[in-house]
């Protein structure tokens, strides 16, 4: 493939280099693109700058010709505003930005992104976000008297970190656990669907440019499935069995967010598969050990065939 046009720059946002710059870097210098690590938290506003107000080290006066999002650093909420604001800026600027801002914002915000799906008419387990922790606990003790268990998650949280059950486990009651530190003040409780074999799992399906392309499941004897925490990546088919399920039901999660690229984790039930949680900065070093073709390929030619493709038309209409 040739890239869009000669010396193409584009801006690899992230809070840390490591394998998968390198290989988004490698992707790009094979597509005849120039490609550079930024970090949001050294990007500033400065509107004596030039035209468009901001500073982005390596790049001048100018702006890249595309943004490509791999991570961002946590911060004050007064940082994390600025961080975002950038991207904002950047996509009111013409500049394709891979995933924008506003996807970013509907997927760290774990209650935004289950309000999207069920109202999208995808299936993900029934959830609760709610700041008082009389009302939390009231919902806790009644999903226990049925028997259920909930999961109490960090609305910004990541890597299966800061997870809880509460409810009915394991045969005993637990009740809510104060909702300050990690969790804010804020009850985001999602419905636990037990697991179906032993050892348990669930899948990660990748999404780019509206299509499923890669999925693996994710086994471990734990009920939090998150390669992180130990679990076994396995090959799993998007063409046999539930594949096509979990294709549907991934693509369906990132058009409802209106995602560039989603990492989708999705849980098998006695009713079909369900949408657990759906990732816009996602990781896939564990994906690409059990998927044939080089996934940061697959998104540098979205980014470029499609995305820059598309912003150039629209400027030469």
């Amino acid at each position: 493939m040739k890239p869009v046009r000669p010396g193409l720059r584009v801006a690899i946002m992230t809070d840390e280099t490591g394998w998968h710059t390198r290989e988004l870097l490698r992707a790009l210098r094979a597509r005849g693109c120039t490609g550079r690590c930024l970090d949001l938290a050294q990007c500033r506003i400065a509107t004596t700058h030039a035209w468009h107000g901001l500073v982005l080290p390596g790049y001048g006066q100018d702006l890249p010709d595309a943004v490509l999002v791999r991570g961002i650093a946590g911060g004050s909420f007064e940082q994390v505003t600025k961080r975002l604001g950038v991207l904002h800026a950047l996509r009111e600027f013409g500049v394709p930005v891979y995933n924008d801002a506003r996807a970013i914002e509907r997927s760290v915000d774990k209650s935004m992104t289950s309000l999207l799906l069920h109202a999208a008419g995808v299936a993900t387990p029934a959830t609760w976000a709610m700041e008082s922790s009389a009302t939390a606990q009231q919902l806790v003790t009644r999903e226990s008297a049925a028997g259920r268990a909930l999961v109490l998650k960090p609305l910004f949280g990541s890597q299966g970190q800061g997870l809880q059950r509460v409810g009915w486990v394991d045969g005993a009651h637990v009740p809510l656990s104060a909702l300050e530190g990690a969790y804010g003040g804020l009850a985001y409780l999602q419905r636990f669907v037990e697991a179906r074999s032993a050892p348990g799992h669930d899948f990660r399906v990748l999404v780019v440019g509206g299509v499923a392309l890669a999925a693996m499941r994710r086994v471990s004897v734990d009920w939090v499935h998150n390669v992180a925490r130990g679990a076994r990546c396995e090959p799993q088919s998007l063409a046999e069995d539930i594949g096509p399920e979990l294709a549907r039901l991934s693509e369906a999660a990132a058009r409802a967010l209106s995602m560039d690229y989603a990492g989708v984790d999705l849980v098998p039930t006695g009713d079909g598969a369900q949408v657990l949680e759906v990732n816009g900065v996602a990781a896939w070093q564990g994906l690409q050990g059990v998927t044939p073709f080089n996934i940061a390929q697959a998104l540098v030619d979205d980014l470029l065939d499609r995305r820059c493709a598309a912003g150039a038309q629209r400027l030469q209409a």
